[in-house]
């Protein structure tokens, strides 16, 4: 092979390594995902790519960017690409390399190294929209430029896939390693939706498998480097939030209630349980705080419809403050559009679908506040006793 022909190599493995795998997050030749390239006289470019397992669903995604990326090296005449798959000895090696050759894993976001931002999405009881609100919240965050990860722990009620506009998709297992699903905004999720042989079946299970359920989707699953990671909790006080104070305890809690005293009552309660598990409240999201009238949008005007009554975020707020002897603020006020309720329908969240509306403006601020919060342990319980009296 002539010289010209070895730079032209090196320029294709070079262009390989800036190919990631679509779920793992990182280059193929990293992974050892690239069998072979050769590269003949008159630049055509013969390579062979391993998928981890058969059946890939991305596979047409690793297809494009590999194509694309050797086909733009210059001197490059074509690519010839083939797509194998990788044998089970292939495969533990990654594992093993994705796991740190750890034998029992551990959740990586506990660790006291973990930079990653761990917001709970906690409500008091169901339906004031709290998935909605942290599906939005992980897109803002995504198009600030974070890596972040969303973990559907409402075992019971989980929409957030659909929400995300990846309700039928399937996480791919590498051995016993689970690669969360990406999703067309930039957020990679995991839910125990995507676990069921079937999207109808229905989960009927007591406290000992909802932990362990949550254990598995934080300690079993391949998050790589996230800057945030969001879980959308199941409302209440219930097992999934003891278990999530114990193998999270860094977490920090953000509260959702909607305006009516009923819900502001019961979202106290959920506030109150993080200071039980020595977490942290951060702050206190108002969903469906208002209606903007739309006669008087159209005219130009700002009318306010109090569908739901006033003071229920503030209300809370202002309790949890008291209780906890902190500043616990009202981060924002969401308000009651079609587009939010439609974007969660169509797959599409109103962060991506209609930037512009007020409830997609809002979020975004909240979400900028949220990221922009130091670490301060004002407010956080540290669960001391003292030993003796003076």
């Amino acid at each position: 092979m002539s010289t010209a022909s070895t730079t032209l190599l090196e320029r294709v493995q070079a262009a390989l390594a800036t190919v990631n795998d679509p779920e793992i997050k990182r280059p193929i030749t990293e992974l050892g995902m690239v069998e072979s390239v050769t590269v003949s006289e008159a630049g055509v470019v013969d390579t062979k790519v391993l998928l981890t397992v058969a059946g890939c669903p991305l596979k047409d995604t690793i297809n494009r960017d590999v194509n694309a990326a050797v086909g733009a090296v210059p001197g490059v005449t074509s690519v010839n690409l083939e797509l194998g798959v990788m044998s089970d000895e292939q495969r533990s090696e990654m594992r093993n390399m994705l796991s740190g050759g750890a034998a029992q894993r551990e959740i990586p976001f506990a660790q006291p190294g973990s930079l990653t931002r761990v917001f709970a999405i906690a409500s008091g009881k169901g339906g004031v929209g709290k998935s909605s609100t942290t599906v939005n919240l992980a897109v803002a965050m995504a198009k600030q430029g974070l890596k972040v990860g969303v973990v559907d722990a409402d075992i019971y009620g989980h929409s957030i896939p659909a929400m995300l506009g990846v309700a039928d998709s399937r996480p791919t297992q590498v051995d016993d390693l689970i690669m969360p699903v990406p999703t067309p905004s930039g957020v990679s999720v995991i839910s125990i939706g995507m676990l069921k042989p079937r999207r109808d079946q229905v989960i009927a299970w007591r406290g000992p498998m909802l932990d362990r359920a949550l254990r598995q989707m934080l300690a079993d699953v391949y998050w790589g480097d996230l800057d945030a990671l969001l879980l959308d909790m199941p409302p209440g006080t219930g097992d999934t939030a003891i278990s999530l104070g114990q193998y999270l305890p860094n977490a920090e809690v953000v509260v959702v209630t909607t305006p009516q005293e009923a819900a502001a009552e019961v979202a106290e309660r959920a506030g109150t349980m993080a200071e039980m598990m020595h977490q942290r409240v951060v702050g206190v999201i108002e969903n469906m705080a208002y209606l903007p009238c739309p006669h008087c949008t159209a005219e130009g005007k700002e009318h306010r419809i109090e569908i739901f009554g006033t003071g229920g975020g503030e209300r809370v707020a202002a309790t949890l403050s008291q209780r906890f002897g902190a500043d616990v603020p009202l981060l924002g006020q969401i308000p009651l559009e079609m587009s939010l309720r439609e974007g969660g329908d169509a797959g599409k969240p109103v962060i991506e679908a209609d930037p512009t509306a007020p409830a997609a403006v809002e979020i975004n601020r909240v979400a900028e506040k949220l990221t922009g919060r130091g670490r301060g342990l004002a407010g956080l319980q540290l669960g001391l006793t003292p030993t003796s009296k003076f």
